[in-house]
Formats: C-alpha cells, structure tokens, sequence
C-alpha cells in the first residue's frame, strides 16, 4: 500500500484506516508542524513521530494505548512514596522547560527536534497544549506534556529526574484532569511505565469512537490556570483509582 505524501496547502489527512500494519500505524509522510496540521491530525487521531532532520512521519496506531482515570492504579510501593514525598506539582509553569527536559532525556534517535519543540510551544501559547511539573527544591526533576482535545488529553511525552517523578505527574494528572471534567488520557503507544499506572489497549476503532466523543466536550477552562496541584506540604491521596 502507497503511503501517502502531504500537500503542503492541505491539512487533510487520509482515513486512518489505510494505516499500515507494519510498521504499525504508519500512515502518511511529508507536510508541516503549523498548528492547524496539528490540530486536524490529533482530531483525527493521528501523530506526528520522526527522527529529526528526516521527513515527518505520521501515525495512527491499531491498538492505542490509552489510560481511563477510574482504571488508574497505584501499588502499595507507589502509594508508600507518594505519603513520603517532597514534591510539588504544578501545571503550564514551565512548558518549554518540559519539552526541553524530555527531548533531552530520549535515548538516541529522539523525535522532539528543534522544530518539534517550537511548534508544540506554539500550540502551548495558542492554549491547545500544556504540562505538568514536577519540583524538587525548586528544581524541576519530572514532567510531562500533551495535547488537548476538549475532555481528552493525548499525552506525548514525560520525563524523570528524579525516583517516580514522571509516575508522580501522571497520577497528579490524572486526579487534577478528572475534577474539572476529563474523560480520558492517550497515551499513544503502551510501555511498562504506562501500563503499570494503569493503561492499556483498545483498537483503533474505539479510540476514534471515544475521540468523536469527547472533543466536543469542554471541560472547565480553571484547569490549566498556571497552579501548584500538589504542594510539598500535601501528599497525593494513597487510594488506587482516580475518583
């Protein structure tokens, strides 16, 4: 099957459907990072992943991997650190700084390019993506980042400088996402650190089904207000689902 080249004049996209299997949801090369490609592509269920300097390459992977908020589970060691921690966590304080932190940690053959950061940033300052941080003495040691599509969060990246600092953002997350109207977190891919939180796969099809849902719901704007959501002061709640 033919993989499809981008116009550049055009944020159309071919049906995820002609995805191919291998490599698994390869669906159509070329184009630009400008945020309504952007967006038009997370609307419709597809992702830009690509090895700076190369051609960007775009994905919709059959299964997705995604991460309900009531199926979030913390086990009994996750739960013990989280009443010990020193931590604070705070949203859309350090954007940029998270982008940075992430392209910086991936191992060799990182898509989070110069021109990856500097779009997502754009997307950022349009108020369509944002991040979680996570301090320790004032230094940021874990975080993550991701696109909004109205009560659905597609997640595309985090990092860890610290013991369970990116597993600590994602369970403050969840928790901060849920009470102010989020349904749901795409984590894209499934990995051992998603799924030990909780994630898992659905096909294609029902993540798109989810999608046509849940982007046309609007959650309370206060949520990505730049706050502190958990202070040193105050230990997540040690329970094994989000509410």
């Amino acid at each position: 099957m033919r993989i499809m080249q981008l116009d550049r004049q055009s944020t159309l996209f071919p049906p995820t459907d002609l995805a191919l299997r291998e490599p698994n949801g390869l669906l159509a090369i070329g184009g630009d990072l400008r945020p309504a490609r952007l967006l038009a592509a997370y609307g419709a269920g597809i992702f830009p992943w690509f090895t700076p300097g190369d051609i960007i390459l775009w994905w919709s992977p059959d299964p997705r991997a995604v991460l309900f908020p009531h199926e979030l589970h913390i086990s009994r060691s996750m739960a013990k650190f989280l009443r010990k921690h020193d931590f604070e966590v705070t949203i859309n304080q350090a954007f940029a700084d998270v982008i940075r932190e992430c392209a910086d940690q991936r191992e060799e053959g990182t898509w989070i390019g110069e021109d990856v950061q500097q779009a997502y940033v754009k997307l950022h300052e349009l108020g369509h993506a944002h991040s979680v941080e996570v301090w320790h003495e004032d230094r940021l040691v874990g975080g993550l980042y991701g696109v909004l599509q109205g009560s659905l969060f597609c997640g595309e990246s985090m990092f860890s400088r610290a013991t369970n600092a990116s597993k600590t953002a994602l369970i403050a997350f969840c928790e901060h996402f849920v009470s102010f109207g989020g349904t749901l977190i795409d984590c894209q891919v499934l990995n051992a650190h998603t799924e030990s939180l909780g994630a898992r796969n659905i096909p294609r099809s029902d993540y798109l089904h989810h999608l046509r849902i849940d982007q046309n719901k609007v959650i309370n704007p206060a949520c990505w207000k730049p706050q502190t959501i958990i202070s040193r002061e105050f230990a997540i709640k040690p329970h094994q689902n989000c509410p």
